[in-house]
């Protein structure tokens, strides 16, 4: 057999470009005479690179490069296909199965009786057929028959379990296949499997007159194995692996776990019929060294510390490794870690020619590395591609969607109305600014009643700009078709996406460009068209469906789905940086660089976390003959072992946390690490860390900005609060001035849910129409009758349903105990005067410039002994003794100080006897009295002057142009709830105080 092995140290394709072009000759019709086939496309593309560096760039004639991953694509004359039925389009293959879980039956979710079709949505559906999907490629490529291997997978101790699994996979054995077979198709994994194996059958009956080579693939596929088997064999065929270890003993080798870098390597030689032994080591024919600027030292030292367990006593005999050109990158968390590897590959690019490549599977550590090059102006674009559903035609199409079924909420009908692409006819800007106008005047709060209904009522209750009422007329025409098709009970997915399109069409649509122009444009907007036109043909298989189900299917139908677009390049000077470049694992296979930096090399990142599927355990599919999870952590292994030894200088980068928790380094950089720990040697750590916090410092030492100390011109400063106000003003003076003076108003939040302070209101509102209604009598019904005004106030502040059943028997509780009290305050005596709601507004006495508290007591009493009451109902925090009497919950004393002043009328004026909180929560206690002073007649009084004399030394202290307005100068008594934290940066300067 013609076997043979580059090692990692040796750049594969070069080597392979080398050994090609000095095995023919300068004749160039021998050198284009030959196909060599390689396991990628993008491997494909860098061979033809790399014979042109062996040449210099001077032209030649190439032979058939193709890849075994697109065999459809490939320049081949292979044997059979056109013998073979036509592969199903993927997107038609998934709503086939989509119709069909709906239609199982009760083998899903554990319900019983009948089909599930009016329970299991398309949306639902859809990613449950795409893994059946997955399950039925994975079979064909393992070339086992679901149909006969199924039943005997079954685990005997999950037998009931595992006959409703087999029901419902019937699915796959029986209905699929029957369909396959009456649209005269096949899927495209088979597909490809069987045109493998015709080629195989083809050459090894009539062997090519032309030199092939199958060169760089692992033969993770039994066909690809088989037909790598037959190459070997041909007269002038060969095979030529990537980093097979020849070094490893035969009892380590035989003990290789699925995980290990070489299991995949084993398995591949078992399906070649060959052994090491068969393998010949590089250079194979031509007597040269291929050798790189790697050291080979390092290969050893990466093969030594990923041995099997049972080996790992090896570790113990002394040797120097050779780690020269490996780092190791820590950085704190993920962002530094993007600021780290951006800088890193900027400084490789220092030096003349030299090619940089960063490699990782995370797609978010790939955006943040291309963003941070952009600083430098270096633009890079990620091969592995970018979201379809992520780019701006596809988010804009999901935003829509999402719109519709929410019945245009607030929070998606924004997002939608200011996505750039979004227009109804008018200029962009003009668009947004009309978006704005209307979230401002109608969105902010409660959101109104779903549907165009619902935004013109609320429209129709305030005073809007001409722009916004034109907006919702454009809209309203715009979102017709599909509003249609939400009206209709019969219209399908089919019909959904239809008129979606066409509105989105309509939503684009500038005063300049027709909405189809700049929606389908570029290659983001093309790949959208050519995705939604196969799924367009796709869906009319699928039931009528509610118009809520489309964002999930469409969403669902994107999975997976990926575009390479240019859009970073757009509006910069130049192109793509050539030196520069960033890899997913599949594209970095068989890659070298000059710097390679390995992102992301976490535990469930790299390596992923293994999962055997929905449908079986792993013993169950190590009986069906599938592939273990395990086999991929393996392929991932080797991706590792061979990328850090393709470049003179690689970095190993894991940061200490990811998404904000702790992250465990692979455990191949773990191993790594204890393995050279043993030798007393360790992996150096690369200085981009250090270099990233320095980037944005600034120059010199610096020094965190204080805490805000505004000193406004007296003349500015307010001179009418509220009572409630002047706690503010004692605990964060900062909240008056920016409410106050700067004027600023916390916007209400979009979809404003009912708080506690509906609640509160509401709970006032009630007992105001119940005194009311009651006067001076006292009837029997008079829970009933609060009863019934809680149940009013509730119906009319229009809250959610679910909200409203969870308060109405809490406010029934209060409702009691409130009436109780009642009838014990009238059996202590009667009340000449019951005041409720009471306002007044009182110029305070003695301070220089007038100033005006105003305030509105809940509700006021005088007694018959000419004192007063004053009662306060609270359905929050109840300050306590200590805090009102320290001056920091001054609301009742101020009260008593004003009612005092006359300042609620002639018949309340007078001494206060009783300040008292109810704290009325409806909950298992659902109410409690709460006496301030234990009802002292005196001490009250005292309290009464006392908080008068604290509010004028405050008006006086802040009347000095030199005090400033502190935020929360006394963090102990801050108040609970602030609308101006941020705005003060509380935290940062709170942080900083903490840290010295």
């Amino acid at each position: 057999m013609n076997l043979h092995t580059i090692p990692p140290h040796v750049p594969f394709l070069d080597a392979l470009a080398q050994w090609w072009l000095g095995g023919r000759g300068p004749d160039p019709l021998r050198i284009a005479d030959g196909l060599i086939l390689l396991p990628t496309r993008r491997a494909a593309r860098a061979l033809s690179d790399a014979f042109l560096r062996q040449t210099n760039g001077a032209p030649l004639l190439l032979p058939r490069i193709a890849a075994l991953g697109a065999l459809d694509e490939a320049p081949l004359a292979l044997a059979g296909a056109l013998d073979l039925p036509p592969a199903v389009d993927p997107l038609r293959r998934l709503a086939v199965l989509t119709r069909l879980v709906m239609a199982a039956g009760d083998q899903v979710g554990g319900r019983t009786g009948g089909p599930l079709s009016n329970t299991m949505t398309a949306d639902r559906a859809w990613p449950l057929a795409a893994e059946l999907a997955t399950l039925l490629d994975e079979a064909h490529r393992a070339e086992v028959d679901l149909t006969e291997i199924l039943p005997a997978a079954a685990e005997a101790g999950y037998a009931e379990h595992w006959g409703r699994t087999i029901r419902f996979l019937q699915i796959v054995t029986r209905a699929w296949p029957d369909w396959l077979w009456d649209q005269g198709l096949m899927d495209a994994a088979e597909r490809g499997v069987k045109l493998l194996d015709a080629q195989r059958d083809a050459w090894a009956a009539a062997p090519p007159v032309h030199p092939v080579v199958v060169a760089g693939t692992t033969g993770g596929i039994k066909s690809v194995a088989a037909l790598m088997a037959v190459v070997a064999r041909l007269p002038d065929g060969a095979v030529i692996l990537p980093g097979l270890d020849l070094q490893m003993s035969d009892d380590n080798w035989d003990a290789l776990e699925e995980g290990h870098p070489q299991a995949g390597m084993r398995r591949l030689l078992a399906g070649l019929g060959a052994t090491r032994g068969d393998v010949q080591d590089w250079p194979a024919q031509n007597g040269e060294s291929g050798a790189g600027p790697v050291p080979p030292g390092r290969c050893t030292a990466l093969w030594q510390s990923l041995l099997p367990a049972r080996a790992l006593g090896d570790w113990r005999m002394p040797c120097t490794p050779e780690i020269g050109g490996l780092t190791r990158l820590e950085a704190a968390d993920q962002q530094e870690e993007a600021v780290a590897i951006a800088l890193a590959l900027r400084g490789a690019l220092q030096q003349p020619h030299a090619r940089a490549a960063l490699v990782t599977p995370d797609r978010q550590l790939a955006g943040r590395v291309a963003a941070e090059l952009g600083r430098y102006g270096v633009v890079v674009d990620d091969s592995a591609g970018e979201p379809l559903a992520d780019t701006p035609p596809g988010a804009f199409l999901r935003l829509l969607a999402r719109a519709v079924a929410d019945g245009l909420a607030p929070v998606a009908l924004l997002s939608l109305l200011k996505h750039p692409l979004a227009a109804l006819g008018l200029p962009p800007a003009a668009c947004r600014g009309a978006a704005r106008a209307l979230e401002l005047r109608v969105l902010r709060g409660p959101a109104p009643a779903p549907g165009l209904g619902g935004l013109r009522a609320a429209l129709a209750r305030r005073t809007t700009a001409a722009a916004v009422d034109d907006l919702v007329d454009r809209l309203d025409t715009a979102l017709q078709p599909i509003l249609r098709i939400a009206a209709r009970t019969d219209a399908t997915p089919a019909d959904a996406l239809t008129a979606l399109i066409e509105c989105a069409e309509a939503l684009a649509r500038t005063d300049e460009d027709d909405g189809a122009a700049r929606l389908w444009s570029r290659e983001e907007g093309e790949a959208l068209a050519l995705h939604l036109t196969a799924l367009a043909a796709a869906l009319p298989v699928l039931p009528a469906q509610p118009v809520a189900t489309l964002p999930g299917l469409l969403d669902a139908s994107m999975e997976g789905a990926v575009v390479r677009s240019r859009r970073a390049l757009r509006g910069r000077d130049g192109a793509e940086h050539p030196r520069v470049s960033i890899l997913g694992l599949l594209e970095a296979r068989l890659q070298s660089a000059d710097l390679i930096v390995l992102g992301s090399l976490a535990e469930g990142v790299w390596p992923p976390a293994t999962d055997p599927g929905p449908w079986m355990s792993r013993p169950m599919r190590t009986a069906a003959g599938l592939p273990s999870p395990e086999e991929r952590v393996g392929q991932m292994a080797h991706d590792f072992a061979m990328l850090a030894c393709a470049a003179p200088s690689v970095v190993l980068s894991c940061p200490r946390r990811r998404d904000g928790a702790p992250a465990v380094p692979a455990r191949w950089l773990v191993r790594l690490q204890a393995f050279l720990r043993g030798q007393d040697a360790t992996l150096p750590a690369h200085p981009a860390v250090s270099w990233a916090r320095l980037l944005d410092q600034p120059a010199g030492d610096p020094r965190p900005a204080p805490p805000p100390r505004p000193r406004p011109p007296v003349e500015a400063r307010p001179r009418r609060l509220r009572v409630t106000e002047i706690e503010t003003w004692l605990r964060d003076p900062y909240a008056i001035y920016a409410r106050h003076i700067l004027r600023l108003r916390a916007l209400d939040p979009l979809e404003q849910s009912a708080d506690a302070a509906d609640y509160g209101s509401i709970v006032h509102a009630a007992i105001a129409a119940f005194l009311a209604r009651l006067g001076t009598r006292y009837p029997r019904d008079a829970a009933a009758l609060l009863q019934q005004e809680m149940a009013a106030a509730l119906d009319t502040a229009g809250l959610r349903p679910a909200l409203a059943a969870w308060w109405r028997p809490r406010l029934a509780r209060i409702a009691d105990w409130v009436a109780e009290q009642e009838r014990l305050r009238r059996l202590a005596g009667p009340k000449p005067v019951v005041r409720w709601e009471v306002s007044g507004e009182w110029t305070l006495p003695g301070v220089g410039r007038p100033f005006q508290l105003r305030g509105r007591a809940d509700r006021i009493e005088r007694n018959p002994d000419g004192t007063l009451s004053i009662l306060d109902y609270k359905t929050g925090v109840v300050p306590n003794s200590a805090q009102v009497q320290d001056g920091l919950s001054p609301q009742l004393p101020l009260e008593a100080a004003m009612a005092a002043a006359g300042v609620f009328g002639a018949d309340l004026q007078g001494d206060t006897a009783e300040l008292t909180y109810w704290h009325l929560t409806g909950g298992y206690v659902p109410g409690e009295e709460h006496r301030l002073f234990k009802a002292d007649p005196t001490e009250t009084a005292a309290q009464a002057g006392e908080a008068e004399r604290k509010l004028c030394a405050l008006v006086a202290a802040f009347d000095d142009p030199n005090r400033a307005y502190l935020s929360q100068p006394h963090p102990g008594d801050a108040p609970r709830f602030s609308d101006y934290v941020q705005l003060a940066r509380v935290l940062e300067w709170a942080a900083v105080e903490e840290g010295g």
